[in-house]
């Protein structure tokens, strides 16, 4: 199985990524984590993009704020999968970072998620992933049954107080 490369902007990025590697955990994908600046460290990132697909890394998730062109330099930097993940700022509430990450030029696609959407990338890499993994594929089929079972029991709890009004 490929291995998904979680990288950050910033150690600061750190809390919120480990949304992300706790829920590819949960599925058994391989994971790697990086803090690799756009900005600050421009040549240790392209390079690690551009070493992705020999790396064996099928997804790069990449968490920015702010400007984000982490996950743009991912993406021009590599024919691997990226999804952007905006991080929440104390200036302009992680706007800034979506509208940044989500506005890539013709030929360097990201996918975005929310706005510290970071389970949400996790399992849209498990879900790239699962795409040529049977095994992987059977697992993320019942998260969604437990997901959907959640829903089912959630509703028949709320029609039962209905119910009692």
């Amino acid at each position: 199985m490929k291995k998904v490369a979680v990288v950050m902007g910033s150690a600061s990025d750190l809390p919120l990524a480990k949304d992300a590697l706790k829920t590819l955990a949960a599925f058994g994908v391989p994971h790697v984590a990086r803090v690799l600046s756009a900005h600050r460290t421009p040549d240790e990132a392209a390079a690690f993009a551009k070493g992705a697909e020999a790396d064996e890394i099928g997804v790069i998730i990449a968490f920015a704020g702010k400007a984000a062109h982490l996950a743009g330099a991912m993406a021009a930097n590599s024919v691997v999968p990226v999804i952007g993940v905006p991080v929440c700022g104390k200036d302009l509430g992680g706007l800034d970072a979506l509208l940044s990450t989500v506005q890539m030029p013709k030929g360097v696609p990201v996918a975005t998620v929310g706005i510290d959407g970071a389970a949400n990338a996790a399992l849209l890499a498990v879900r790239m992933l699962a795409l040529s993994d049977e095994e992987l594929n059977q697992k993320l089929k019942l998260y969604v049954q437990k997901l959907a079972e959640q829903s089912a029991e959630a509703d028949e709890a709320m029609q039962k107080e209905m119910e009692q009004l």
